[in-house]
């Protein structure tokens, strides 16, 4: 049986009994700084929720004995890190745990935004991490780690999502977005129309606008 921690968002601790690993340590995330023993870090995509740049090393420092796997858009930002590269199609083994990689892109955001690399990483047949996407696995899985808010996904998706995987249990995640509407905030404002201006309201304070 393995052994989940989730520490916000999309960081989750999966203790295999073989491995020890660390899924998406990113800014939303809090908790996992003291953690020991890991046998590999794996990052889904650059995204700051996913991959904080100010953690990572000192998280690596604690664990020299970790592997830092990352897609190839993550790898761009990861200069003097010591880091692997892997994409769809790869499959690697950490200390006796058995880690495919699937899909290839993130979801859509919005159509003027490009998409990036995601990958989504199935351990041991058996739990699956999609990162920012609605990849399904080739099996049926026992735990689908399942996106619940984001810019770039609705209610009725992420159902269908579920529905579709069909796992024995559904772990919610990627959950940080629900209370902290910052992301979306900044969305309308670098997407919306030149004239318009964003404007946030105090809770309880009059505003004239």
């Amino acid at each position: 049986m393995t052994q989940i921690t989730h520490y916000g968002h999309s960081c989750l601790l999966l203790d295999t009994g073989a491995a020890r690993l660390l899924v998406d340590p990113g800014a939303f995330s809090a908790g996992f700084e003291p953690v020991r023993g890991l046998d590999a870090v794996l990052v889904t995509h650059q995204h700051f929720d996913h991959l904080d740049a100010d953690r990572i090393r000192p998280l690596l420092d604690a664990n020299p004995d970790a592997r830092l796997i990352v897609d190839a858009g993550t790898a761009e930002q990861l200069a003097g890190i010591t880091h692997e590269i892997v994409g769809p199609g790869e499959t690697v083994e950490v200390a006796g745990a058995r880690i495919d990689v699937l899909g290839g892109q993130h979801a859509v955001i919005h159509d003027d935004i490009p998409v990036i690399p995601n990958n989504a990483y199935l351990v041991d047949g058996t739990l699956l991490h999609p990162g920012d996407s609605f990849t399904p696995p080739p099996e049926p899985v026992e735990v689908l780690f399942l996106p619940t808010g984001a810019p770039w996904l609705k209610l009725a998706e992420a159902v269908d999502y579920l529905r579709a995987v069909a796992p024995r249990t559904a772990v919610p995640i990627h959950e940080a977005v629900l209370s902290r509407p910052a992301m979306h905030y900044g969305m309308f404002e670098r997407l919306g129309p030149e004239q318009t201006t964003v404007r946030v309201l105090e809770r309880e304070e009059p505003t004239t606008l």
